[in-house]
């Protein structure tokens, strides 16, 4: 059976060279860079989703979003 990748990804190749052209600490670096991007990227969500919360607030939903799919792969 042929999986017939249902996303165009014109770039992928490219991606994947560049990915070998660097280091093991670059690459290390790199996946903390978009760790960090993805948590900021989902607190913003939540604070769109929830403009009346206060910062503190958001910050303790987010934990609390954070703990219930943590693991949850495994």
């Amino acid at each position: 059976m042929i999986n017939k990748d249902p996303k165009p990804r014109p770039n992928h190749r490219k991606y994947l060279e560049t990915l070998r052209q660097m280091t093991e600490g670059e690459r290390l670096l790199k996946a903390f860079e978009l760790s960090d991007f993805s948590r900021a990227l989902f607190k913003e969500g939540l604070r769109n989703r929830f403009p009346e919360k206060t910062p503190e607030e958001i910050h303790e939903l987010f934990l609390k979003r954070l703990a219930k799919c943590h693991n949850q792969n495994y």
